[in-house]
């Protein structure tokens, strides 16, 4: 008999992880699909009886000892079909009934905040729509607490198994039993209102509390509160999505709120005071004389919460002065005096050096604002 070990490439203490490893990797290369000359099928059923024995605790105890840890098999290979198919898909799923009771999956619902909610957080109520555990019969599936009853074909295994004959030796194939679906076991007496499945689609209230600073495209995870699982199983997750609605006047950026003014040339030139709206009610802003069209003014503190943090951001007030398009003909006449006793000239012109009059931040906010 070839030495077993040698087969495989593997040591005499290899674990069954490394028998497991290297009889797949010269699977894919000596299977007959792959390689059809007959020496490397010859090499296969080799590496394949190997396989066999060294990955059964039993069989490579007998053949450590010097046993024939074939002679129950009268000489030939009995594996199983599903080892073959691991070394070429990377198999290796748990045999045996699956469990009745899986965990369910996570869930998803979308809320519609205002600004200032998503600034200062509030307190949510939800309207789900989601399975949830059987009541009447607490998620078993069975009517009248009934548990279920074993297989009679697969006798609980979840599975049938069925040797046939090959070129290489027997091979045992397995498939999910039919009768109990892989379960090993089954429901004689299903609940009537769940139908056996453990679960029911019911609605809920819920309430979810939103932290201060949130915005769009942010999830709150509430564990536990998702779809139950088949057979009454775990729930998921249930995820609630912010979705921020824009305000009538404030724009954010971050933590940080804009809001675009405009004021008369004369109070421009002159001073004035003008009251804004902001998320902790109106707000006195004072407008110093000689104020130049662009600039802007920031209040500290009244921006949007931060979600991560202590603090809130800035609110940065844009003042835009308004130059009249069209001037009666007093208008113009002391527009003129004025000018004369500037001593402003209307082919004046000062040129500054690049950097001094960018584009301003004010006319790209504005410009996104007004789209």
């Amino acid at each position: 008999m070839a030495d077993l070990y040698q087969a495989l490439g593997v040591d005499r203490d290899a674990s069954f992880d490394e028998i497991k490893k290297a009889y797949r990797k010269l699977a894919r290369e000596l299977h007959p699909d792959v390689n059809p000359d007959p020496k490397v099928q010859d090499k296969f059923k080799e590496i394949t009886a190997a396989y066999e024995v060294l990955s059964d605790p039993d069989k490579r105890q007998k053949y450590d000892l010097g046993g024939d840890p074939f002679s129950q098999f009268g000489g030939s290979a009995n594996f199983g079909f599903g080892d073959i198919m691991d070394a070429f898909f990377g198999g290796g799923g748990q045999r045996g009934p699956r469990p009745r009771a899986r965990a369910g999956q996570d869930a998803l619902i979308g809320i519609e905040l205002d600004l200032h909610e998503a600034c200062f957080g509030c307190d949510r109520e939800l309207t789900v729509d989601t399975a949830v555990r059987c009541t009447k019969c607490s998620g078993t599936g069975s009517a009248d607490a009934g548990k279920p009853q074993t297989c009679g074909i697969c006798k609980g295994r979840g599975e049938i198994q069925q040797v046939t004959r090959s070129f290489i030796g027997n091979v045992m194939t397995s498939r999910p039993c039919n009768n109990c679906g892989g379960y090993g076991s089954v429901i004689t007496s299903p609940c009537s209102e769940c139908a056996g499945d453990g679960r029911i689609r019911s609605r809920r209230t819920l309430n979810v509390k939103v932290p201060a600073g949130v915005e769009t495209g942010n999830r709150i995870q509430m564990s536990g509160q998702g779809e139950v699982g088949p057979g009454g199983g775990p729930a998921g997750d249930l995820y609630v999505e912010i979705v921020e609605l824009p305000h009538e006047f404030l724009v954010r950026d971050g933590n940080d709120l804009h809001i675009s003014v405009s004021i008369p040339m004369t109070s421009a030139a002159l001073g004035t005071h003008v009251t804004i709206e902001s998320l902790d009610g109106p707000q006195d802003v004072s407008i110093k004389a000689g104020f130049q069209s662009g600039e802007m003014i920031t209040l500290k503190g009244l921006g949007m919460s931060k979600l991560r943090g202590s603090g809130r951001g800035d609110l940065i007030v844009h003042v835009e002065v308004q130059i009249p398009t069209k001037l009666g003909k007093d208008e113009e006449d002391l527009l003129k005096k004025l000018a004369q006793a500037r001593g402003d000239k209307p082919e004046q012109v000062e040129i500054h050096r690049r950097g001094k009059h960018e584009h301003s931040f004010f006319s790209r906010f504005r410009d996104a604002f007004n789209r």
